[in-house]
């Protein structure tokens, strides 16, 4: 896909609000000082609500991003890069698929074409 590149200073959210946290696995490449986000990476979902519906209620929150797509031709550290257009899907802790990661601010240097 295309877009700014992501990196670990970028705000992701869940579906239902839940904070995104990059944790990169290799910080050899950074734009402004903060590495570039790749799908060797963690993006660990906090905060998230998400609760089935039921007679009571069944907390599911997304706990974690999968990448789908992600940059086709760039990469880091031997890993794809991740960018605004690229499509990831947030997991609740069982993998089942609760929505699109949401991306709300990303640094407006660099991107894939």
């Amino acid at each position: 896909m295309s877009g700014h590149t992501l990196t670990t200073a970028s705000v992701l959210i869940c579906p239902h609000g839940g904070q995104v946290r990059i944790t990169a696995a290799a910080a050899r490449v950074t734009i402004a000082g903060a590495a570039v986000a790749t799908t060797a990476d963690t993006f660990a979902v906090t905060g998230c609500p998400f609760q089935i519906p039921a007679v009571v209620p069944v907390p599911s929150p997304c706990v974690r991003v999968q990448w789908l797509v992600p940059d086709l031709t760039a990469r880091a550290g031997g890993a794809a890069t991740v960018s605004r257009g690229s499509a990831g899907v947030c997991l609740a802790a069982t993998g089942v698929p609760q929505g699109p990661v949401g991306v709300v601010a990303v640094q407006p240097l660099v991107s894939t074409a």
